[in-house]
């Protein structure tokens, strides 16, 4: 962590505690008071730490606060999940998820959002790549995008739902760990490596290298029974408002014959020689 980085987690935390009223966490107002929000002690009381550690923090002296530390902090500046993640990140640290159970929740907003998309195959998975909400064109697209599926266990385990090229295999490693990031024993991807540790040689063995990242857009072709192959290009967005979500969008090149599948594949009427 270079000095930049902790001067702003400094100017950080005393900008939020300017904001946070005493009677906000019961403490009394008086007239006496110089100093808008709450005063240094005052945020040691809170955050159970000495005021002379709370001093070395503001002023940069502390470069290496623990998560701990970080957590009482936000709790004593009552500060929400994104302003907590914010803090997390100016002392270079990562958050560990309040609970894991809004991972498996959609928005509804996101939800509409996606099934307004008639032309556009969207889904929404979580970090382990289960797939939570998926457009009409998404499900009619591959049947491993239906809600309740795990993309990577159907790669590896039943790969002719997944008829995708390039192989896609270590780039789903890769992101696999790289989105589980710090939580390496969430239930979630614990489980799913066991499952596929034990049933995959090819997963095993790419396990094993620790590759983290992979691709997060690109182009592929996918196998369509009925469209035959399109030639497609993905992206993937992380969701802001439920962290661990992500967006995944399938699109094609304008006046491409991917393009028309596509559109024939969103009415539900296409046949085998692509006619209507």
């Amino acid at each position: 962590m270079d000095d930049r980085t902790v001067n702003l987690l400094g100017d950080y935390l005393r900008a939020r505690r300017e904001l946070v009223r005493p009677a906000d966490v019961g403490l009394p107002e008086t007239a006496r008071r110089r100093v808008p929000g709450l005063r240094r002690e005052e945020v040691a009381t809170l955050a159970g730490i000495s005021v002379d550690y709370y001093l070395g923090l503001e002023q940069g002296r502390d470069r290496r606060p623990s998560a701990e530390i970080l957590r009482a902090l936000a709790q004593a500046l009552r500060l929400d999940e994104s302003a907590t993640t914010h803090l997390f990140t100016l002392a270079g640290s990562v958050p560990r998820s309040r609970g894991r159970a809004h991972r498996h929740r959609v928005s509804p907003t996101l939800a509409r959002l996606i099934g307004s998309w008639s032309a556009t195959p969207a889904f929404v998975q979580t970090h382990t790549f289960l797939v939570l909400a998926a457009n009409p064109l998404a499900r009619s697209l591959s049947p491993a995008h239906t809600p309740g599926t795990n993309l990577v266990r159907t790669l590896f385990l039943e790969p002719d739902n997944f008829l995708v090229e390039p192989d896609p295999r270590q780039d789903f490693v890769a992101c696999l760990r790289g989105l589980a990031g710090a939580e390496a024993d969430d239930p979630d991807l614990e489980a799913l490596v066991g499952e596929l540790s034990m049933r995959s040689e090819s997963f095993r063995r790419l396990w094993a290298r620790h590759d983290v990242g992979g691709r997060t857009n690109g182009r592929m072709t996918i196998t369509h029974p009925r469209a035959g192959t399109l030639t497609l290009d993905l992206e993937r967005f992380p969701v802001p408002s439920a962290p661990g979500q992500q967006l995944v969008v399938y699109s094609a090149e304008p006046d491409s014959r991917s393009h028309e599948a596509l559109r024939l594949l969103a009415e539900r009427d296409f046949n085998i020689d692509g006619r209507k």
